[in-house]
């Protein structure tokens, strides 16, 4: 039981700490590289991005004003797990906005390489983000929007967030009158979200478990009724001992791994565990058959 109970406080504090972590880096991409070089990214930094040079308030003030309606959206839509680590990822992402503002004071770190900068700025944002959202968290605005759609559709977060950023990011031509920082933005999104897809390993790919363990029918429940996973028991037979065996077989997409682990190390932590890249899966939760 105490061990079970320190799992249980562990967890969210690693996925805390990660998503400080992934703000903190995402922070100083955001004003380091892209920001203080006029280049508008996509999201919801790219909407208080065109406000700044517009009214000149800060954006770590506007981020935070307009995350407030979608925290609600996430709420009804994501469950309170979810919305938690988004309330403190956007608390934290608000405070490392206005450090880094603080700190480099509106001057890039690279001078006069708008290019390299944005290169450099959309691996660092895109690494941010990944770190935070393997950690069950998200930084709000079009992430949220980004999220509900993954979970229900299962399409790429990347992918989502790509068609919203289009419009942010062209708007920016009624401000500067320059196609060069529009077609700089758009270098910066498709890095951006090419690296994140890549720190979340290809949201797509599915694995398989194959799970032994004489606590099985607990397991099982627990898959069922914790993550909305369905599940098969098979019959097996040891081979030395000629005992018979429940294996527990689950089909589930890798993004899943880490909270299966844990799932089953919390119930039984001397189980025996298989797991294996799949090359595709086809049916209800997974990919349509086509």
């Amino acid at each position: 039981m105490v061990k079970n109970s320190l799992y249980k406080i562990y967890h969210p504090l690693r996925d805390y700490l990660f998503i400080i972590v992934g703000t903190l880096i995402y922070g100083f991409g955001f004003n380091g590289f892209i920001l203080s070089n006029e280049i508008v990214p996509g999201g919801v930094t790219g909407i208080c991005s065109l406000l700044f040079f517009v009214t000149k308030i800060p954006v770590s003030l506007t981020y935070a004003a307009i995350n407030v309606g979608l925290l609600i959206l996430a709420y009804k839509m994501l469950g309170l797990r979810f919305m938690l680590n988004t309330i403190f990822g956007v608390v934290s992402l608000t405070f490392s906005l206005m450090f880094f503002e603080w700190l480099l004071d509106g001057k890039p770190v690279i001078e006069g390489q708008p290019f390299m900068s944005i290169l450099i700025g959309g691996a660092l944002c895109g690494t941010g983000l990944g770190i935070i959202f393997s950690s069950n968290g998200s930084t709000g605005g079009t992430d949220i929007i980004g999220a509900i759609i993954h979970k229900y559709k299962h399409i790429s977060i990347g992918r989502t967030l790509l068609f919203c950023d289009f419009f942010i990011i062209g708007s920016s031509y009624f401000i500067f009158h320059d196609v060069d920082k529009i077609v700089f933005g758009f270098v910066e999104m498709f890095f951006n979200n090419y690296i994140l897809d890549k720190v979340l390993n290809a949201n797509n790919q599915s694995v398989q478990f194959m799970i032994f363990s004489q606590k099985y029918d607990e397991i099982a429940d627990r898959i069922i009724r914790d993550l909305g996973r369905g599940c098969t028991i098979l019959d097996g037979q040891g081979g030395y001992t000629k005992e018979p065996v429940k294996v527990v077989v689950l089909m589930a997409k890798s993004r899943e791994s880490i909270s299966i682990f844990r799932l089953i190390k919390s119930i039984d932590q001397d189980a025996f565990i298989s797991q294996s890249s799949v090359r595709g899966v086809y049916g209800e939760g997974f990919d349509p058959i086509r």
